[in-house]
């Protein structure tokens, strides 16, 4: 549980650098120290959480979610604009960290079940 909660941390701060990116530009010191230190978060939470979480679903949550929450805060705090094209992107994209989701838990069942089959 813990380890998802690492990710859960790991995205924010995905999130929050990504975002910051936009503030670089403005002020320097300041948008540039939250961006690097936000990523650096980042990366540090997401390598806590490949200890329990498998890579492959733990990079693509973070990579699919972040994308998708950044998206958003572009749209409603920045005023950039969301076609339809955009929107249809985002909804591929959560389908398929669904899917990814739903195929490791999968995969962890077949795996406890075939090791509680085993005999002693």
């Amino acid at each position: 549980m813990r380890s998802w909660i690492y990710l859960l941390i790991a995205i924010v701060a995905e999130v929050i650098g990504t975002t910051s990116m936009k503030f670089a530009s403005d002020s320097a010191l300041l948008g540039h120290g939250l961006m690097y230190g936000m990523i650096g978060l980042s990366y540090g939470f997401l390598a806590l959480a490949v200890k329990r979480v498998p890579l492959g679903v733990a990079y693509a949550l973070w990579e699919g979610i972040g994308i998708v929450l950044i998206t958003l805060v572009s749209v409603t705090w920045l005023g950039e604009s969301l076609g339809l094209l955009k929107a249809l992107g985002l909804g591929v994209m959560i389908a398929g960290i669904l899917l990814i989701k739903s195929g490791t838990r999968s995969a962890t069942a077949v795996r406890e079940n075939a090791q509680e089959a085993l005999p002693c």
